[in-house]
């Protein structure tokens, strides 16, 4: 896609034209997405968990990131709290801190991507990098992505994070509920490595019955509250926890209510960004394809450039190498031919050489007589 700033000024003043005349736009990122019922999930209770790190270490083996400054068996960590990063999809915080008297020692809380049916990040992005998938899933598609990182900026959990550390082609960075696994049928890496089993992965329809269950069994152990069932519209990991979740790190304000509800109230509320919105957007989306092609382009021309370079260079080479053959080739056929006279003539000088003496000895003959 080609763009000229003339081209790109234009559809600025069009939409800001549209908005003063009172028309509405609807901004791309308004889609409301729809949850899949069948999908999967993750449950998590906190009052099962033991703070052993193996789930992160099962996340970053099947992810194939970077491996940590400090090994997971070293749980200094968890002295300080923690966030995901580019290179850490799931982290795991403690609470020393226990309101409830039937729990016992610290309480943990691991901290991921919550992949929510109507994602919030989703519904920021305008190019559409993130989806929801029918298995539960939330992807992330980088090829289409364009760096803004209004997603980021869009999730309530502030769980997207960004590769700042790579200059040519940074990504947005999360958990992935292990998508490459779950569709071949296998365990998400941290489900997998749960030794506890703090983790239990299925549909999520059968999470909450499991969380229903546990909770009327044991009603002194758990908050009669499964969070994620309903919070921002509902999430594909579900939480059960022994003390109120604020304990535990976790906002409690975030109300029912979808997140492409609140962002398509907000900027339909104000016409200039609900008009602007979609123009700046894809306006920078196009200027930065329209980079990416000049860019591709001037690296071909490079490599083509030295390539060409480099023949002419071996071709340069290869001509004086093979004047360099000649030149030897003459003065060989120029030793031969010499060394070829020269015996040539040794015959002749020895024949010589032997007729000189007779002539000497004839004479003083001649003399005497």
């Amino acid at each position: 896609m080609s763009i000229t700033r003339r081209k790109f000024l234009g559809w600025l003043g069009a939409a800001a034209g549209g908005t003063a005349l009172g028309k509405t736009a609807n901004a791309a990122s308004n889609k409301h997405f729809s949850g899949y019922p069948n999908s999967m999930g993750v449950l998590f209770d906190n009052t099962r968990c033991i703070g052993c790190r193996k789930c992160e270490e099962g996340c970053n083996t099947v992810n194939e990131l970077p491996a940590p400054d400090l090994p997971f068996d070293d749980l200094s960590l968890l002295e300080t709290k923690r966030r995901t990063t580019a290179k850490t999809y799931t982290i795991v915080n403690r609470y020393d801190t226990v309101s409830n008297v039937n729990v016992k020692g610290p309480l943990y809380r691991k901290v991921q991507c919550n992949h929510c049916l109507e994602p919030a990040c989703g519904s920021a992005c305008f190019v559409r990098a993130f989806t929801k998938a029918p298995n539960g899933a939330v992807i992330y598609d980088a090829s289409v992505c364009v760096g803004c990182r209004y997603c980021m900026i869009a999730c309530p959990f502030e769980i997207p994070t960004y590769e700042y550390d790579k200059a040519l082609e940074p990504r947005v960075m999360k958990c992935t509920l292990c998508y490459p696994r779950i569709v071949k049928g296998l365990l998400p890496g941290c489900v997998q490595a749960c030794p506890t089993e703090a983790l239990t992965f299925g549909k999520r329809t059968d999470l909450l019955k499991i969380a229903r269950e546990r909770i009327a069994k044991f009603p002194d152990r758990y908050v009669d509250h499964i969070y994620g069932e309903n919070e921002m519209g509902g999430t594909s990991w579900l939480y059960l926890s022994a003390v109120p979740f604020k304990e535990v790190g976790m906002r409690e304000d975030l109300g029912f209510t979808p997140a492409p509800k609140l962002t398509s109230g907000a900027l339909l509320g104000v016409p200039i960004v609900a008009g602007l919105w979609p123009v700046l957007l894809t306006g920078i989306y196009a200027m930065s394809k329209r980079k990416e092609k000049i860019t591709n382009q001037e690296t071909a021309q490079a490599v083509a450039g030295a390539v060409e370079q480099a023949n002419a260079e071996a071709k340069d080479k290869h001509a004086k190498e093979m004047e360099q053959v000649q030149k030897l080739k003459q003065k060989e056929i120029e030793n031969a031919v010499k060394k070829a006279l020269e015996e040539a003539a040794k015959p002749k000088e020895e024949e010589a050489s032997d007729t000189q003496p007779e002539e000497a000895d004839k004479k003083p003959s001649e003399e005497e007589s």
